[in-house]
């Protein structure tokens, strides 16, 4: 759709009201954002107000548009649809949208391409790791065991994350040590790529009770008999993301611990997530004080 930015939008038709411009604000990027929570409902004051706004942006030198739809207002997706936005993501509450006005390519960032899981590794001082069977998912009725996993949720860290996962599905609770390896494959769910953080942690129980509804059973089982099943003694994936593990857990291999920092500005901490010991090392050898 093009939108004329050389007539006057103040020159509306004798007895005709001149629409009202949507409630917007600039980003950082010289683009809008729009909430409609307190937009027109009625579709054809709304498709008014926003050609109008759309003239109007563009006489500006505007660039990108989001504009975020209430669950209550969708019933002007279609309208949206129609002066060519398109979908960018939906979460529970709204639905996104976008434009682009320019005739130049479009640079808006795309949505999300990744999820991120967690893996965590967990063994006491028999050598036992803490393993579990699931009752959905692609291990679902396999009788294999393997370690407790799921995706963090918006705004958790890494290492809370992993021990919350633990702790849900066994009951057990546990201190993150250390991510020992990063994991990155694509053609997950939904056409989205997988980062995935196998993590270090230490039992702080032993007492296994598990999350009924997801977990088909849970238990401690001697490493080498978990990592001698043939889903595992086959894989030169796992041999290899195993020996990391044994060699983290017997001090052998540093991985990336959580530090956090303060933040310069008023937000929130910031978790960086490196190797501590070699950095230290590499710290006092170079007389660096920090």
């Amino acid at each position: 759709m093009e939108h004329e930015t050389d007539g006057d939008v103040s020159s509306a038709p004798s007895g005709e009201h001149e629409p009202e411009l949507l409630n917007a604000r600039e980003d950082l990027y010289d683009g809008m954002i729009v909430e409609l929570d307190n937009s027109p409902s009625d579709v054809a004051r709304f498709v008014s107000s926003l050609k109008a706004s759309l003239v109007e942006w563009e006489k500006k030198g505007k660039k990108g548009v989001w504009i975020k739809v209430p669950i209550a207002k969708t019933n002007l997706v279609p309208a949206l649809i129609e002066e060519e936005f398109w979908y960018h993501h939906a979460e529970r509450t709204y639905v996104m949208l976008v434009y682009w006005i320019p005739k130049s390519p479009c640079t808006l960032p795309a949505n999300a391409s990744h999820q991120v899981g967690v893996c965590a590794f967990v063994m006491n001082d028999n050598g036992e790791v803490l393993v579990v069977q699931e009752k959905n998912g692609a291990y679902r009725g396999s009788g294999i065991w393997k370690m407790p996993t799921g995706l963090l949720v918006q705004g958790e860290d890494i290492f809370n994350g992993v021990v919350r996962e633990v702790k849900e599905e066994t009951g057990i609770d546990a201190k993150f040590l250390e991510v020992a390896v990063l994991r990155h494959f694509h053609n997950a769910p939904f056409n989205k790529s997988d980062l995935n953080l196998i993590c270090i942690l230490q039992p702080l129980s032993f007492v296994i009770k598990i999350q009924e509804t997801e977990i088909e059973a849970a238990k401690w089982m001697p490493f080498k008999e978990f990592a001698a099943q043939p889903k595992y003694r086959e894989s030169e994936l796992y041999k290899k993301i195993f020996d990391v593990c044994i060699a983290s857990f017997e001090k052998r291999y540093k991985g990336f611990s959580e530090i956090q920092i303060a933040s310069a500005s008023s937000g929130p901490q910031t978790v960086l997530y490196y190797n501590v010991q070699d950095m230290n090392d590499f710290n006092q050898s170079n007389g660096v004080n920090i």
